[in-house]
């Protein structure tokens, strides 16, 4: 039986991150490599967000270690659960099955949206912690995070239901300050990070959580302070192959 998401989305974020993204859309912001359907590998599947749709240099190191090619969803915007105007991870898992159901390992991430967009327009989470905080982040953030924490056990444990055998999830880095003011989300990362990193644990698939926070520096991040640079990507790649490589063998 498929789960019933938790409510954390409010009429509020909807507008809030419809807005922005219609923004980024129309700046061109929001970007994303074409999805792979059919592949070398159609075992092994990609969901995410831009982290790996924007550039998809992090799927394409990969490729080249691994000498075949896996299937892509991701898409640039995506949420856990949300959908507005990009398809949710959840959304991307569901296509994916239906283009076929055989799927043995899933890389991901997921959930960094869902704080992050908010966050850059009005912030209705109080997820920024501003200097006078003196780095505690508000109990609204961490109760929204809660909320994601709930919605990320539920698809892993629907991934696992279906017969997925294994899922690495991959973290979040610290954004920066850029073309965005984002360093003053380094608390919400790290609460977000231990809550993914408790749902890979606690749900029934087999899940390895990828933390890339001591390995990605700013300068591995390009002008948004977002997303990684061709550095940033290779550093990703090389945390994700040593789990991906043997589950392939």
């Amino acid at each position: 039986m498929k789960h019933h998401f938790s409510k954390s989305g409010t009429i509020v974020r909807i507008f809030v991150v419809s807005v922005f993204i219609l923004t980024m859309i129309g700046c061109g912001f929001v970007a994303s490599v074409p999805w792979i359907r059919n592949a070398d590998n159609n075992q092994v599947v990609n969901l995410g967000d831009s982290i790996f749709a924007l550039s998809g240099e992090i799927q394409g190191f990969l490729h080249d270690y691994a000498g075949e090619t896996f299937r892509r969803y991701s898409v640039s915007g995506a949420e856990l659960t949300g959908g507005i105007l990009a398809p949710s991870v959840y959304s991307q898992y569901n296509t994916a099955r239906g283009d076929n159901p055989n799927i043995d390992i899933i890389f991901m991430d997921a959930g960094g949206n869902d704080i992050l967009l908010p966050a850059m327009a009005f912030d209705p989470y109080d997820c920024k912690t501003q200097w006078y905080e003196w780095g505690r982040l508000s109990s609204s953030c961490k109760s929204f995070i809660d909320d994601l924490y709930v919605d990320a056990v539920n698809l892993l444990n629907d991934m696992y239901a279906d017969g997925v055998d294994h899922v690495i999830y991959q973290g979040y880095y610290y954004t920066k300050n850029a073309l965005f003011l984002l360093d003053d989300l380094e608390e919400a990362i790290d609460y977000g990070d231990m809550r993914l990193a408790q749902a890979c644990q606690n749900s029934a698939v087999d899940c390895t959580f990828i933390d890339p926070r001591s390995t990605i520096k700013d300068s591995d991040i390009i002008s948004d302070g977002i997303h990684p640079a061709t550095s940033g990507s290779l550093k990703l790649a090389n945390l994700m192959w040593p789990v991906l490589a043997p589950l392939l063998q």
